[in-house]
Protein backbone atom coordinates (compact mmCIF):
# COMPACT_ATOMS: atom_id res chain seq x y z
CA UNK A 1 0.00 0.00 0.00
CA UNK A 2 1.52 3.35 -0.83
CA UNK A 3 1.31 6.46 1.24
CA UNK A 4 -1.37 7.76 -0.75
CA UNK A 5 -3.97 4.86 -0.36
CA UNK A 6 -4.22 6.59 3.29
CA UNK A 7 -7.84 8.38 3.65
CA UNK A 8 -8.24 11.66 5.00
CA UNK A 9 -11.32 13.05 6.89
CA UNK A 10 -12.21 16.64 6.93
CA UNK A 11 -14.84 18.14 8.85
CA UNK A 12 -15.91 21.33 10.95
CA UNK A 13 -18.25 24.48 11.35
CA UNK A 14 -18.16 28.21 10.80
CA UNK A 15 -19.86 30.08 12.83
CA UNK A 16 -21.68 33.04 11.88
CA UNK A 17 -21.87 35.94 14.89
CA UNK A 18 -25.09 36.30 16.09
CA UNK A 19 -26.36 40.00 16.12
CA UNK A 20 -29.17 41.73 17.24
CA UNK A 21 -30.40 43.52 14.19
CA UNK A 22 -31.82 41.29 11.48
CA UNK A 23 -31.17 43.05 8.40
CA UNK A 24 -27.13 43.34 9.14
CA UNK A 25 -27.55 39.38 9.91
CA UNK A 26 -29.55 38.44 7.32
CA UNK A 27 -27.26 40.23 4.61
CA UNK A 28 -24.21 38.60 6.39
CA UNK A 29 -25.58 34.91 5.72
CA UNK A 30 -26.10 36.14 2.43
CA UNK A 31 -23.06 37.18 1.66
CA UNK A 32 -21.49 33.81 3.45
CA UNK A 33 -23.85 31.98 1.07
CA UNK A 34 -22.23 33.58 -1.63
CA UNK A 35 -18.97 32.96 -0.93
CA UNK A 36 -19.83 29.54 -1.05
CA UNK A 37 -21.44 29.51 -4.03
CA UNK A 38 -18.86 30.59 -5.80
CA UNK A 39 -16.16 27.85 -4.80
CA UNK A 40 -15.71 25.17 -7.27
CA UNK A 41 -18.04 22.68 -8.16
CA UNK A 42 -15.33 19.96 -7.51
CA UNK A 43 -12.64 19.10 -5.55
CA UNK A 44 -9.28 19.34 -8.38
CA UNK A 45 -10.73 22.04 -10.79
CA UNK A 46 -7.57 23.95 -10.57
CA UNK A 47 -6.03 21.92 -7.93
CA UNK A 48 -8.99 23.36 -6.09
CA UNK A 49 -8.99 21.32 -2.40
CA UNK A 50 -12.38 22.85 -1.33
CA UNK A 51 -15.69 22.37 -2.88
CA UNK A 52 -19.24 24.08 -2.65
CA UNK A 53 -20.84 20.37 -1.96
CA UNK A 54 -19.05 20.23 0.67
CA UNK A 55 -20.76 22.65 2.77
CA UNK A 56 -24.00 22.79 4.21
CA UNK A 57 -25.98 25.72 5.56
CA UNK A 58 -29.96 26.43 7.55
CA UNK A 59 -31.21 29.22 6.18
CA UNK A 60 -32.63 32.81 7.86
CA UNK A 61 -35.01 31.19 9.84
CA UNK A 62 -35.10 29.23 13.40
CA UNK A 63 -37.48 26.84 11.65
CA UNK A 64 -34.50 26.00 9.13
CA UNK A 65 -32.06 25.64 11.68
CA UNK A 66 -30.76 29.24 12.66
CA UNK A 67 -31.99 30.04 16.02
CA UNK A 68 -29.54 33.33 16.92
CA UNK A 69 -26.28 32.01 15.05
CA UNK A 70 -25.90 30.46 11.45
CA UNK A 71 -23.50 27.28 11.32
CA UNK A 72 -21.99 26.04 8.08
CA UNK A 73 -21.09 22.91 8.26
CA UNK A 74 -18.46 21.23 5.97
CA UNK A 75 -16.72 17.66 5.35
CA UNK A 76 -14.79 15.90 2.63
CA UNK A 77 -12.95 12.91 2.46
CA UNK A 78 -9.41 12.70 0.41
CA UNK A 79 -6.60 10.39 -0.15
CA UNK A 80 -4.00 11.26 2.56
CA UNK A 81 -4.76 15.40 2.01
CA UNK A 82 -2.02 15.75 5.05
CA UNK A 83 0.82 16.17 2.68
CA UNK A 84 -1.16 18.73 0.96
CA UNK A 85 -2.48 20.84 4.39
CA UNK A 86 -0.62 23.66 4.06
CA UNK A 87 -2.63 23.93 0.71
CA UNK A 88 -5.80 23.12 1.85
CA UNK A 89 -5.18 25.45 5.17
CA UNK A 90 -4.30 28.23 2.87
CA UNK A 91 -7.80 27.82 0.75
CA UNK A 92 -9.20 27.78 4.32
CA UNK A 93 -8.45 30.85 5.22
CA UNK A 94 -8.74 32.12 2.08
CA UNK A 95 -12.41 31.27 1.88
CA UNK A 96 -12.67 32.36 5.62
CA UNK A 97 -10.94 35.71 4.74
CA UNK A 98 -13.97 36.46 2.15
CA UNK A 99 -16.56 35.56 4.71
CA UNK A 100 -18.54 37.12 8.31
CA UNK A 101 -17.79 34.59 11.06
CA UNK A 102 -16.64 34.59 14.65
CA UNK A 103 -15.12 31.37 14.49
CA UNK A 104 -14.22 28.13 13.18
CA UNK A 105 -12.80 25.11 13.67
CA UNK A 106 -11.05 21.91 11.19
CA UNK A 107 -11.00 18.81 12.49
CA UNK A 108 -8.36 16.66 10.19
CA UNK A 109 -8.43 12.74 10.70
CA UNK A 110 -5.33 10.59 9.52
CA UNK A 111 -4.50 7.23 9.66
CA UNK A 112 -0.78 7.97 10.10
CA UNK A 113 -0.46 11.13 11.89
CA UNK A 114 -3.91 11.00 14.25
CA UNK A 115 -6.21 13.49 15.31
CA UNK A 116 -5.70 17.40 14.67
CA UNK A 117 -8.14 20.44 15.66
CA UNK A 118 -7.57 23.79 14.15
CA UNK A 119 -9.44 26.77 15.73
CA UNK A 120 -9.46 30.25 14.27
CA UNK A 121 -11.86 32.87 16.81
CA UNK A 122 -11.96 36.47 16.61
CA UNK A 123 -13.66 38.53 19.66
CA UNK A 124 -15.99 40.85 17.64
CA UNK A 125 -16.67 38.75 14.72
CA UNK A 126 -14.62 38.66 11.55
CA UNK A 127 -15.57 40.88 8.26
CA UNK A 128 -14.48 40.29 4.88
CA UNK A 129 -10.77 41.52 4.90
CA UNK A 130 -7.32 40.48 3.75
CA UNK A 131 -6.04 40.77 7.39
CA UNK A 132 -3.87 37.73 9.48
CA UNK A 133 -6.00 35.09 10.61
CA UNK A 134 -4.51 33.41 13.82
CA UNK A 135 -4.83 29.75 14.40
CA UNK A 136 -4.33 26.95 16.96
CA UNK A 137 -4.05 23.69 16.63
CA UNK A 138 -4.06 20.65 19.15
CA UNK A 139 -2.86 17.22 18.10
CA UNK A 140 -4.53 13.63 19.40
CA UNK A 141 -2.61 10.87 18.38
CA UNK A 142 -3.88 7.42 19.89
CA UNK A 143 -1.15 4.80 20.26
CA UNK A 144 -1.29 0.91 20.91
CA UNK A 145 0.96 -0.62 23.63
CA UNK A 146 2.85 -4.10 22.53
CA UNK A 147 3.55 -6.14 25.44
Amino acid sequence: MSQFDQESVVYGVIRHSPTVNDFIARDHRRANAAVIRSLPSAIDDEWSLLCRDMFSMPGDSVFSGTYQTQLIHFAASYRAVEYEWECWLKQFESLLKSMYWLSATVHLETELSGKHTFNWLVEKGHTPSDGDLRMSCEWEREAGFAL
